[in-house]
């Protein structure tokens, strides 16, 4: 039965009363934030900083709560993120860019923990030098961070994509497709690397050190959220320093970390050290306000388009713009990706 027109008016005035104070609340400042993290040796001090209580601290300094949740899934984790479920996640500068702003997801980097100086690597079977890949198979998981550094490797030496052939592997199968016969090249990362460096003619031909800063890792913050509740990104930068200050100084809390990611003091001490810690905001700071980066950024980009990662809608590298210190680099009229040092500013200064 169709409601009379009194109804029907009231009906409208409840919705519309009910959007507004919807509305008002969106407007008003959170208190409860979520944020997740997958293992990675750059991103366990999430997990430390959890487990030690000092992003509990800092989040009572500021009135505030954050749920610090483990996906053991990275990519799953980006896509949740993404997806609405989180409010701040770790992830890689070219992931950011693939995955959520692509999706039009508005996403600032709020912390700039560290970048890959040795950690992803081109590993060769048959071949001493990274010419000796042309005409081989390739195994890597595709479109991955592993797959711009093929590319990036590849252009150093004089060839492309075009000279060997891309076969995707998840990276929980790298190790054992290693030591089969048909595998002769894999591109991965660490601690897979080290695993694979042990076996016999193993022979790295190529790592990030070599492409120094370009694969960089971050916490994500939703732009919107961000603007909206400053605190809670100056919570997130003072707890990451602190853990910063422990995790430098204290062997134990190294070791933490090392068990907690599924390995030992040793094994992440050895990943530590082809990983470029920013222990320091003022380091951050110096690698943000650095025109490289919008470089770097160009480059992701340009993967990113030839490979089809910036959408359907996305008619060159430029489609989505990025924003940087210095500059921006592509569509100013979208910017969906941020790098903005002013919390790492607020750390270097005391100011939090």
């Amino acid at each position: 039965m169709r409601p009379t027109l009194a109804k029907s008016f009231i009906t409208l005035v409840l919705a519309t009363a009910m959007t507004i104070t919807s509305l008002g609340n969106r407007a008003q400042a959170q208190e409860s934030f979520s944020l997740c993290w997958s293992i990675y040796v750059g991103w366990m001090p999430w997990e430390y900083g959890d487990s030690s209580g000092i992003i509990k601290k800092w989040a009572d300094k500021y009135g505030i709560e954050i749920d610090v949740v483990q996906i053991n899934d990275y990519i799953e984790s980006i896509n949740q993120y993404s997806a609405g479920q989180f409010d701040a996640c770790s992830m890689t500068n070219m992931d950011a860019l693939t995955i959520p702003a692509a999706g039009g997801v508005d996403s600032t980097a709020v912390i700039v923990g560290d970048f890959s100086n040795g950690n992803d690597a081109i590993v060769l079977k048959e071949g001493s030098v990274l010419k000796d890949i042309e005409g081989q198979q390739v195994n890597l998981v595709e479109l991955s961070v592993s797959h711009y550094l093929l590319a990036r490797g590849l252009e150093s030496v004089g060839l492309s994509e075009r000279d060997v052939a891309v076969v995707n592997t998840s990276d929980a199968d790298m190790v054992a497709a290693y030591t089969t016969s048909g595998v002769t090249a894999v591109t991965t990362w660490n601690p897979l690397v080290n695993e694979i460096l042990k076996m016999p003619s193993a022979t790295k031909v190529f790592d990030s050190s070599q492409i120094p800063g370009e694969i960089i890792d971050t916490l994500m913050v939703k732009t919107e959220v961000l603007e909206e509740n400053p605190d809670f990104g100056k919570a997130l930068t003072g707890a990451w320093y602190e853990i910063m200050a422990a995790m430098e100084s204290s062997a134990d809390v190294r070791a933490h970390m090392g068990e907690a990611s599924g390995t030992d003091q040793a094994g992440y001490e050895a990943q530590l050290a082809s990983t470029q810690m920013f222990y320091s905001p003022v380091d951050a700071v110096t690698f943000v306000n650095s025109p490289k980066l919008k470089t770097t950024m160009e480059y992701v980009a340009n993967f990113s388009f030839d490979h089809g990662l910036l959408g359907e809608g996305a008619d060159d590298a430029s489609f989505i713009g990025i924003e940087t210190p210095a500059g921006v680099f592509g569509n100013s009229g979208n910017i969906q990706l941020r790098f903005d040092p002013s919390y790492m500013e607020m750390a270097a200064e005391g100011n939090l």
